[in-house]
């Protein structure tokens, strides 16, 4: 067995290294970059480590470690040392997230020691849009208000337990989720159509850099399933992302959420990339 190289627990000496790191791909690695230009490498900050593989000046690649462990640019070698990292801090993380070929490989060397994981998504389209999309955009779909918080989160809550299987009021009893709701209204990034009280359609722009930002939390309601909410609204998502945050939208999706899928495909969506999430 090949030896390989530690991987090193970074910090704020090396940001502009890492952010270069993370801008070959800045679409894959929206989520990860957008972490680190908002609060930089202090753990405290940052809500986790990121730790690097290769020497200063010379980093190859990266993983996230918090809430979730999200691998960027990590060949096997990379992977063998992130992953002797993991087995020996012992599972932190609600799940593993990011390209397949990584994630897949990670988990193999994990599973072992961390046991069996709640659900396995193999395999997640990661698609992108740089345009309007070319059908109507609801016009009803709008920034959500502060005050509208009690109407969206029952939708936020509902669209979780759907995707993820879990309630995320499991645990703290929601709070963690509520302030990261809250925040996404704050700071304008949560958008809906509310109609007599009730969510129709929503989505949130979750994560975003200078390049590229990340739509997330699509829902429409279970009734109204089928009606084309979900294109229209998906269309003013996106309307509003390229005006007002980057030039490039992005969000990944299950492989056998079809319905999705076809609607992202209406609104000008294209595959770019697998992503892979094992899920505790």
């Amino acid at each position: 067995m090949l030896r390989t190289s530690a991987s090193r627990v970074l910090d704020d000496s090396d940001r502009d290294e890492v952010l270069d790191l993370l801008d070959t791909d800045p679409v894959a690695n929206v989520f990860v970059s957008s972490r680190v230009q908002s609060v930089g490498l202090n753990p405290a900050r940052l809500g986790g480590q990121m730790w690097g593989f290769g020497p200063r000046g010379g980093l190859t690649a990266l993983c996230y470690a918090g809430a979730n462990l999200v691998p960027v640019n990590a060949g096997p070698e990379a992977v063998s040392a992130f992953a002797e990292r993991a087995r020996r801090q012992g599972r932190r993380c609600s799940s593993i997230v990011g390209p397949v070929e990584a994630v897949s490989q990670l988990w193999e060397r994990l599973e072992p020691h961390w046991g069996r994981a709640r659900a396995i998504r193999w395999a997640q389209p990661v698609m992108a849009t740089s345009r309007p999309a070319p059908v109507p955009a609801d016009p009803l779909v709008r920034r959500v208000r502060p005050d509208e918080f009690d109407v969206l989160i029952p939708a936020c809550v509902a669209m979780f337990t759907e995707e993820v299987g879990v309630s995320p009021n499991l645990g703290d009893g929601g709070t963690l989720y509520r302030t990261r709701v809250a925040e996404l209204i704050r700071i304008g990034r949560s958008y809906a159509r509310i109609e007599d009280g009730r969510v129709v359609f929503k989505a949130e722009i979750g994560a975003v850099t200078a390049h590229a930002c990340q739509v997330q939390g699509v829902w429409v309601h279970p009734e109204l399933r089928g009606h084309g909410y979900a294109v229209a609204g998906m269309a003013a998502v996106v309307e509003a992302a390229l005006a007002s945050f980057a030039p490039v939208v992005t969000l990944y999706v299950n492989d056998y959420n079809t319905s999705a899928r076809a609607v992202y495909r209406k609104v000008g969506f294209a595959e770019v990339g697998t992503f892979m999430s094992v899920l505790f």
